[in-house]
Parts: C-alpha cells; structure tokens; sequence
C-alpha cells in the first residue's frame, strides 16, 4: 500500500475552516496515512500565532507575573475550533495540566510544545484517528540533542502498528519524558522523520504557498513556481536566503530518497514543487531553476606579485580570519588576487585587526576592501547542458544597468555567484528572471 506523510503548518490549521480543508485532503487520497501537525498560526495579519502566546505565558510563570489572561487566549483558539467543528475534547482536562506545571516550575520547551500537541490531539479527535505522542517517539538526550537512530526505531516500530495516525511536530523528548523542541524548522523535521521512519512514498509540506518560486515574490510580482528541484539545487538557494526548508528538515527524506512535495492548502489542486534527488526520465530540463541571493556583505580583496607560488598562502590569508571567529562565505582567486567575501555583520567587529594582520603577516601589495555587497546565486543543472547561460545571465544583469564587482562559479556549475552593490540587489534580479522567463 502506499503511504504519504502529510505535514500541515501553522496556517493550515489556524482555524476550523483550514481544519476542513486539510480534512477534504485527507479524503482525496488514503495514501495519506499519517499526518503531522503543527500550532494554529495566523488566521490573519493582526492575529497572534498559538506559539507565540505559548512563549507568553511562559515568559509570565517565569517572572512570577499573572499568566491566566494569556492562557485564557489560548484557550479560545482550541475552544472556538472544537465548538465549530463539533468536536468533543477534554480541552479543560489538558489545560489544567497545562496551568499545573506553569506553577510547579515552567519549562520554556515544554510550553512552547502544547501548540502541536493539543492541536494534533483536536486534529485527531475530529478525523477519529489515533493520536501519536511525539514525546514517546521523538528522543532527546537529556542535554537536548536530537539522538536520530533511537528516534528512527521508536518512531517506525510505532508507526509499524498503526493504519493511521496524527503526530504532533516540533518537539520530543528524553528518556525521562521532559520535552525538548527542534531549534529550526521544527514541524518540517518532524514530518521529515515521520516520513522515514513509515517509509514512505511521498512526503508532502503543505503550506500557504503553491510551491517553490523562482525567486522572491516581494522582488517578482508573480514569479513562476518551481516544478521540479533537485535536492542539491535547494540547498544552494537555501543557502543562499530562499525560504523553502531548512537542511534539518531535508536531510532525514533525501538520505532515505523520498520525495518531497511542497503544497498549497488554500489550492490543493495545484500540483505545487517535487523535490527530487534526480529529475524523472523525460523532465525538460530548464535554464535555471531559481534565483536567490542576500545582502550585507564585505569582500576583502588581497593582491601579491607571485602569489601563486608562495606555498601556504591561502591557508594562512583564511586563516587570519578564522584566528578572528569569521567565516568565509565565497572565496574566488586570481593568480596575483585572492577575495575573501564574508558577512558584514560578522566582519565588522573584527575589521580593523584583520586588515592589519593581513597587512603584517601577508606582505600584501595591496589590501582592498568593499562594503556593502549583495550576493546573487543563479542555480540550476540546465546550466551545464545549455550553451550561453553565463552569457545570459551577466547581459542580463549589464542590461540592467547593473555592474558585477565578482563573479564565481562552483566546480559542479551548479550555480553562478554574481557580487554586486545592495544598492542594486533587487534590480538585479528582476532582470535575471526578465531573461530567462519574460516579465
């Protein structure tokens, strides 16, 4: 039988109305064995996300302040999508306990983690699935690190012995039952692991969004979506700033080569991205597949005479700065030129001790530096077998009115990095998409 894990984020279930649409996509295909849920988000702009106010009441308990009104906000979010959905849940049953560890000690993990879980508990009274205690599944070690192998045999033993099943995402915990939350993406790791552990067919993400867009939506006014995307393509306009998965989230499914689709439950017949390891037989390979990029960079430019064949060179240059705790993020090279590119923010408390230590122990003819640089990596496997994709890509941003101060491509011509002023960031990128996919 195939199975598909389904995760459905904060928005999805912010209300009882996105209750009944994740319900109809349940309905639409029984692949969809098991589900993984996230806290009620926004139901719109002004409104405040259940975790959020979670974090709240915590905040309160710890400074020995009042936390009931906040509490009793939560408790109108659960009560209001149990009345409208008719669902019988004991919500003051788990609340109280809820209120009882806030007074007995509050734990920040612990309360941060009741969003998913009485929201996957309401999840499942309502669909009259099982529901899955990620607490008995998810393990920590006590310090809090994530323990993956335990994790992966409680998760499929239990999975194993269910048709069906609602899990809470976010969070776990020690053998001693205290919960501990995912640092980054957590739902997103928890259905990554929920997938594997089923061995599943498909892992689905549905969100608020159709997808992976080819760039920025805020820069592109209706930018194309992605329809496949290689696991290697989003780690790099994930690096790069692209708000798609973290790697936590993608590392579980590619090791295990499950598939993941990214989906829209506001428009669930949009088939949305696939995120692949490979592009099926007979996909039409595209130009480029995405186009991401950030801002608030330094690059130091380093130039010596013979630099070339003074051994160690690099390694002492990179080093300098790592003596400084700043990492390099790109680091092209000339035969007498070497750039170090780093993040601003990062640099600059360590500035003027890096120039001069360069200065001192490099022997330098010249040190340069440049402020205020955005990054753009144009990414996509069409590049290697499309003739002229370079060429397009820099007459696109000339055309722009843009000038590149550097240009570095992978060794896997994966991806074109182009350096340009902040200044110009935004400009250049629509003039990318311009190029390869119109206005």
């Amino acid at each position: 039988m195939k199975t598909i894990v389904a995760k459905f984020g904060g928005s999805s279930l912010a209300s009882a109305a996105q209750f009944r649409k994740v319900g109809a996509i349940l309905a639409a295909d029984p692949a969809r064995r098991f589900v993984v849920a996230s806290a009620p988000g926004k139901r719109d702009s002004g409104d405040t996300k259940v975790t959020d106010l979670l974090y709240r009441c915590y905040d309160a308990a710890a400074a020995g302040e009042d936390f009931a009104p906040v509490l009793d906000r939560i408790r109108a979010r659960f009560s209001d999508i149990a009345r409208e959905l008719g669902v019988a849940f004991d919500l003051e049953g788990e609340l109280a306990a809820v209120e009882g560890q806030l007074r007995a000690g509050p734990r920040r993990d612990y309360m941060a983690s009741r969003g998913e879980y009485l929201n996957s508990k309401l999840l499942a009274a309502w669909l009259g699935w099982p529901f899955l205690d990620a607490a008995d599944c998810v393990r920590f070690t006590p310090e809090g690190a994530f323990d993956a192998e335990t994790t992966q045999d409680l998760l499929s033993r239990a999975l194993a012995g269910l048709d069906r099943a609602v899990i809470p995402g976010f969070y776990g915990a020690d053998a001693t039952g205290a919960i501990h939350t995912f640092s980054r993406g957590g739902s997103d790791v928890s259905g990554s692991l929920a997938a594997r552990a089923a061995g599943a067919d498909l892992y689905e993400n549905w969100t608020d969004v159709s997808g992976v867009l080819f760039t920025d939506p805020r820069i592109v006014r209706n930018a194309r979506p992605i329809q496949y995307i290689t696991y290697r393509e989003l780690r790099e306009l994930s690096y790069m700033g692209a708000s798609v998965l973290h790697e936590d989230a993608v590392f579980p499914v590619r090791r295990a080569g499950i598939p993941i689709n990214i989906r829209n439950t506001n428009r669930p017949q949009d088939p949305g991205t696939l995120i692949v390891a490979a592009l099926p037989e007979g996909t039409e390979t595209v130009p480029v597949t995405g186009v991401a990029g950030r801002k608030g960079f330094a690059a130091v430019l380093v130039e010596k005479s013979l630099m070339n064949s003074e051994i160690g060179f690099a390694a002492r240059l990179l080093n300098i700065f790592a003596q400084n705790g700043v990492p390099f993020e790109h680091c092209p090279t000339g035969i007498d030129t070497m750039s170090v590119v780093v993040s601003e923010a990062a640099f600059a408390p360590h500035r003027e001790e890096i120039l001069a230590a360069l200065r001192e122990q490099l022997k330098p003819d010249r040190v340069q530096l440049e402020e205020d640089l955005a990054l753009i990596a144009v990414v996509g496997h069409g590049m290697v077998a499309n003739k002229g994709i370079a060429a397009r890509i820099l007459g696109a941003v000339t055309a722009a009115g843009v000038n590149i101060r550097m240009i570095d491509q992978g060794s896997s011509e994966l991806n074109i990095i182009l350096g340009i002023d902040a200044a110009d960031y935004e400009t250049a990128v629509r003039g990318i998409y311009t190029e390869f996919y119109g206005e």
